[in-house]
């Protein structure tokens, strides 16, 4: 029990320190952010779950600090009970409730999610994706039964953009763009960087086959 115990919070000592770097990478590159700049565009990009527009980057936000420093109490909390696990033999029966709990930490200590097109790639949740990584990306336009419709009402008859990764551990993920202008921006921007879309939907349906046609984006 001791070991599996030892097991769990160095790997979840490892995802912190881990998730920390990539978020101050991706601090300084979204710096140079070629998208979102403006309020507007800011505005225009929702976040899955909880349907939040997307976080600022920066060194001066309180999310920042709160995953700054955050980061440091969890990380000492961590190791403190690693030791009093392996010396003192203090566990018994709470493994899995204290795996549960370290879960929980873990993602209190997480910054809130953004979606950045810097000049060699994107930021999705934090984390820096160069552009060699993405396999392509697709759009989808949420209307009347599609899954995301009626989940917001800021979702209805946006854009769902997901990306698919050439690593093939790596689930795809998805943003969702309310405006259709932001979206052309967004487009424009992939393509300069030679990430395309296999197909894209016909804006007036929302749908393929019969109701729409796909076409090549390239």
């Amino acid at each position: 029990m001791s070991i599996l115990f030892a097991l769990i919070s160095i790997i979840g000592i490892y995802c912190l320190i881990r998730n920390f770097i990539n978020l101050k990478k991706a601090i300084d590159l979204a710096e140079n952010s070629l998208f979102p700049v403006a309020e507007g565009q800011f505005s225009s990009v929702l976040i899955p779950g909880e349907w939040k527009i997307t976080s600022r980057l920066s060194k001066q936000t309180k999310s920042y600090r709160i995953v700054k420093w955050g980061t440091g109490a969890v990380l000492i909390l961590m190791a403190t009970l690693l030791v009093l696990v392996m010396y003192i033999d203090w566990l018994s029966s709470s493994l899995f409730s204290s795996a549960y709990l370290f879960y929980l930490i873990l993602n209190a200590v997480k910054h809130p999610g953004n979606f950045y097109i810097v000049p060699n790639g994107i930021i999705l949740e934090s984390k820096f994706i160069p552009s060699s990584d993405i396999k392509e990306y697709s759009v989808e336009k949420i209307v009347r039964w599609h899954a995301l419709y009626g989940l917001d009402s800021r979702v209805n008859n946006g854009f769902k953009v997901s990306f698919n990764f050439k690593n093939k551990l790596a689930p795809p993920d998805y943003v969702v763009i309310t405006e259709k202008k932001e979206l052309e921006t967004v487009i424009e921007l992939l393509n300069a960087q030679g990430i395309y879309s296999k197909v894209q939907i016909d804006e007036s349906t929302g749908t393929a086959g019969s109701q729409g046609e796909w076409k090549d984006s390239k």
